[in-house]
């Protein structure tokens, strides 16, 4: 099976059959897993869960919430600054979500899109073999420090939320066949964190402080699921929210990430600048991936891609090749030279030695 390309998991269309025949039939020989695009509010990442879950609870007081445009009400912020805020009311210690195994909508979502994959993988659209993908934000990137005055008010929300999302994944994997399952877990808070990016936190303890979530929650899922990471520099506002110097720290990141899931990892994905100093990739040596495929997002910037595909090839010779993130917060109307330039990066990597 080819593991050319990784999809990471939002394309933006309004539904999951235009994302499976425009992305998965042209590049599903190159893929292990196909998700659903992560359409309509999920688009927009954990601001969904923000407005739909976090909102909703009346153990949380919404203190911040974006700000109108053009008098209408709006629920996904431009930028961090806009970002929804809460604050615990008086007296709350505790926090956790009822209906579990559905409250998050993972459940839901995932289910729904499945139907349309196998039929489409039925009739010969998608090709056999293909899987699912469910792509999940993380606990410590669903509930980011911005979110709360203080970090203990967010780590009380980071604990319900793990319970709620060890639910949900609990139910996916009992409704859809483990064959044709794949869980990526979405992490792009823990990036930051790990290059003291994330204010209020020091960069010292960064890996073992976003590794627990992952020791905890990734053993739960069935050894015959797949299971990936997603990595992230974060897109809220323009990508890259922040530039690294080097990859050093991701990782770091990505080589605890793997070491503390208890299972085998079946891929891990690692976001790239359109850097062209061999500084840049040369901790890409470092990496221990214990089995795990390494993804490098590097399809964008496609002037120089062959050359980044060259320096990064010095130091990690086999990786496969995605975007640097989800594509949901692109303009739709880009899609199709995003197909293409996959399409290329494809084609050249099987081209140069």
């Amino acid at each position: 099976m080819s593991q050319d390309l990784l999809l990471v998991g939002s394309v933006p269309y309004d539904t999951p059959i235009e994302v499976f025949r425009n992305f998965g039939g042209p590049l599903g020989a190159h893929l292990t897993a196909m998700p659903d695009g992560e359409v309509g509010p999920r688009t927009h990442w954990i601001s969904r869960i923000h407005y739909q879950v976090f909102a909703l609870h009346p153990d949380l007081e919404i203190i911040q919430r974006p700000p109108l445009e053009n008098g209408a009400a709006r629920v996904n912020p431009h930028n961090a600054s806009e970002s929804w805020r809460f604050k615990l009311r008086e007296g709350v210690t505790q926090i956790r979500f009822g209906d579990p195994g559905w409250r998050l909508g993972y459940t839901r979502d995932a289910i729904n899109s499945y139907f349309v994959f196998k039929t489409l993988r039925e009739t010969g659209e998608l090709r056999k073999g293909l899987r699912f993908q469910v792509s999940i934000a993380s606990p410590n990137s669903a509930a980011p420090p911005r979110l709360f005055s203080t970090m203990r008010e967010c780590e009380i929300l980071r604990e319900a939320y793990a319970e709620a999302v060890a639910s949900e994944v609990a139910n996916i994997c009992a409704r859809i066949p483990p064959e044709d399952l794949a869980i990526q877990w979405d992490c792009s808070t823990e990036v930051q964190d790990a290059y003291g990016a994330v204010q209020g936190l020091s960069k010292d303890g960064a890996i073992a402080r976003n590794t627990g979530q992952m020791r905890a929650l990734s053993p739960q899922i069935p050894a015959h699921v797949a299971l990936g990471y997603h990595l992230c520099f974060g897109t809220l506002g323009g990508w890259p929210r922040f530039s690294p110097e080097n990859l050093s720290a991701t990782v770091d990141l990505a080589n605890g990430m793997i070491a503390a899931s208890g299972r085998k990892v079946d891929w891990m994905h690692i976001p790239a600048l359109d850097s062209l100093d061999d500084a840049y990739y040369a901790p890409l040596a470092n990496l221990q991936p214990r089995g795990a495929k390494i993804y490098l997002g590097m399809i964008h910037h496609m002037a120089t891609f062959e050359q980044r595909l060259k320096i990064a090839r010095k130091f990690w010779p086999d990786f496969g090749l995605a975007a640097y993130c989800g594509l949901g917060r692109t303009a739709p109307s880009g899609l199709g030279e995003i197909l293409l330039e996959h399409e290329q990066a494809v084609r050249a990597a099987g081209s140069i030695e």
